[in-house]
């Protein structure tokens, strides 16, 4: 499966911004699908992730609360909302993917498929 992260930006802290993940050369909707980031200096981390159906999501410590991850099977489609963003939030953003019934997870190694990343840009 192929992916490409769009909407990345600049956008002012405390404002928000939609990541889109589009899935292409097969159905993900056997897929857990998962975002990633990598700021500058620094390795990349994982942000959220979502099951095969959408029914359940995890998050890191560092985006609970502001950042949700859904998804669109039908059209192979992959969204995180960020809200409230923060100047550390700046970062190249990755989606992943893998296929699985099973939980979403944040371990990196778990996922088999990539796409290149999307800036973002918390500045004001």
């Amino acid at each position: 499966v192929q992916l490409q992260a769009s909407g990345g930006g600049l956008v002012q802290p405390g404002g928000s911004l939609t990541l889109s993940c589009a899935a292409s050369g097969r159905t993900v909707s056997n897929f857990v699908m998962g975002w990633f980031r990598q700021a500058p200096g620094k390795e990349r981390e994982f942000v959220a992730a979502i099951n095969w159906s959408g029914g359940r999501t995890t998050y890191a410590r560092s985006v609970a609360g502001r950042f949700t991850i859904s998804r669109d099977n039908a059209n192979n489609m992959v969204t995180l909302q960020m809200n409230r963003v923060k100047p550390e939030d700046t970062a190249v953003y990755y989606c992943a993917a893998v296929i699985s019934r099973g939980d979403p997870t944040s371990d990196e190694r778990y996922y088999d498929s990539w796409g290149r990343g999307t800036l973002v840009t918390v500045s004001s």
